[in-house]
């Protein structure tokens, strides 16, 4: 049987896509509900520092087009991370399993598909689940992003950044939530106040917000977080000996119930990879891509200030060769002024079940260049596992608007065995660095006067039995009024913050 000849418009949107450097596969162009193999839809791997959207509703088959985009920039050996929040992106360490419909897929794609898992390292916020833990100190990932996660108005974020200015003056490691409302406890007593007359100073109604919001959040869990050792993000940078790029799974199904977390965590991530990567211009590859899901969390509440460093943030990362993929429901979750900043688009299948949807229906087509397919109908009408595409070409120009069926991964499409992934966890270069959580002297034990950590300060001990207390115990320590009279004239090494109040000092 003859397969007809795509029309003339079909054509000329296939031409957009026949780039001559190094592409990743993303599907066959669909036209007239009709998959054309040999009209491959493709995404130049240059171009992939130039950021992304992956949009749809739930069940179009979002996750699955991370997992096939990571696998081929993996065997191209560009280093990956993946937030995998429903716990089914950590099957892409293993092969995936042949069946049918994955044999129909890739007949009607023209896909030569063949089951390979990548090299993948395995992390959990804190070691709350499975994976290598991840935590940050309080010193290092800063005000503006601790204020967004406690949800701090404008005026307490100022306090609280003005509380971290004397922290990192006075050379008051801040590594956990103690150290940090040891500080403020400070602070606001008769013998601290005076320390921050020249600069301001922090009112007792909004200290005790601070306090408060720091017991809730250290109540719910999210204390292991913070401390020792810091994950350096250089481990996200990795290749494996074959030279393909290791892709950094952050598992976080143990931490669903607190999305504000996670997604300003991903955020301190972005960060400090911007602040310690030097400039590369536009290389031929990226240096790691980075997938940001449920990218929603992150703009939600947040502060004009916050959507400002977000949005320079994006822009400048660029240069470092460092590409972010946003992935979320619909493009109107993300502030026109980052999705500005997003050259390359996946957008899987919308619902218009209710006014609303339509509303933000015939907005996300308005987004799209001029084409000729009818976008309200077709955008409605896309089967799981398709969508329509638009990418920037090796020139840096958009691509012709393309409705896609997509490829099938090659890795399972599923979650990992589990005793798999504790044996790739046990078994990790990783898991001897920053399994062990360290806690040594810093800024509520110089404050309180106490440490047991033994000679030298470094090492495991035990918590006080009663956090709560700690405006007592600081009041009370027969070290509080030396401390109070000599700490102002103390010359302290000055932390340097980057745009996100985040650490730009190397880290132990």
């Amino acid at each position: 049987m003859t397969t007809p000849s795509p029309s003339g418009a079909a054509r000329a949107i296939a031409e957009g896509y026949a780039f001559t450097g190094p592409a990743l596969e993303l599907g066959a162009l669909l036209w007239e509900d009709r998959a054309l193999p040999e009209a491959p839809v493709r995404v130049p791997l240059a171009v992939l520092n130039r950021h992304g959207l992956v949009a749809g509703a739930t069940g179009t088959g979002k996750t699955k087009t991370l997992q096939l985009v990571a696998e081929q920039l993996s065997a191209h050996g560009v280093p990956v991370f993946l937030a995998d929040v429903k716990g089914d992106v950590s099957g892409i360490c293993a092969p995936g399993v042949p069946g049918d419909r994955v044999a129909r897929r890739a007949a009607e794609v023209g896909q030569e598909w063949r089951p390979a898992g990548c090299p993948a390292e395995f992390y959990a916020l804190g070691g709350i689940g499975r994976g290598i833990p991840l935590r940050a100190t309080v010193t290092s990932f800063g005000p503006v992003l601790l204020s967004k996660v406690l949800g701090l108005n404008t005026t307490q974020e100022q306090s609280l950044g003005l509380i971290f200015h004397y922290a990192d003056t006075k050379g008051l490691e801040l590594l956990d939530l103690k150290d940090l409302r040891a500080v403020v406890t400070f602070l606001t007593s008769d013998e601290g106040k005076p320390e921050l007359k020249g600069i301001g100073g922090v009112s007792p109604a909004t200290a005790g917000v601070i306090l408060r919001s720091l017991t809730t959040f250290e109540a719910q869990g999210a204390g292991a977080f913070f401390g020792e050792p810091e994950f350096d993000t250089a481990e996200l940078l990795r290749t494996d000996g074959e030279g393909r790029g290791v892709v950094s799974v952050l598992e976080l199904p143990a931490v669903r119930d607190r999305p504000q977390l996670f997604s300003t965590f991903l955020m301190w991530l972005l960060a400090d990879l911007f602040e310690d990567l030097p400039e590369v211009g536009d290389p031929d590859r990226p240096k790691l891509v980075f997938f940001f899901d449920e990218a929603h969390l992150l703009f939600t509440g947040a502060s004009k200030a916050f959507l400002e460093a977000i949005t320079q943030t994006v822009r400048l990362i660029r240069s470092k060769g460092v590409g972010i993929f946003f992935v979320t429901q619909t493009p109107k979750d993300v502030p026109s002024e980052v999705l500005g900043q997003l050259g390359n688009r996946v957008q899987h299948a919308l619902r218009a079940f209710t006014p609303e949807d339509a509303k933000a229906l015939k907005a996300t087509v308005r987004t799209f260049p001029t084409s000729p397919y009818d976008l309200e109908e077709l955008l409605t009408g896309l089967g799981t596992g398709e969508a329509v595409v638009t990418v920037l070409d090796e020139d840096g120009s958009p691509t012709p608007v393309a409705a896609v069926r997509l490829r099938a991964p090659r890795s399972l499409m599923g979650p990992a065995d589990p005793a798999a992934m504790d044996a790739a966890v046990g078994n990790s270069p990783l898991y001897g660095r920053y399994a062990q959580a360290v806690d040594r002297e810093s800024a509520y034990e110089r404050l309180v006067g106490r440490s047991a950590a033994g000679p030298g300060g470094c090492g495991r001990r035990e918590r006080p039995q009663e956090e709560t207390g700690v405006v007592e115990q600081v009041m009370g320590s027969g070290v509080f009024q030396s401390l109070a009279r000599s700490i102002g004239t103390q010359i302290g090494r000055e932390i340097t913050r980057s745009l996100f109040g985040t650490s730009k000092r190397r880290r132990r």
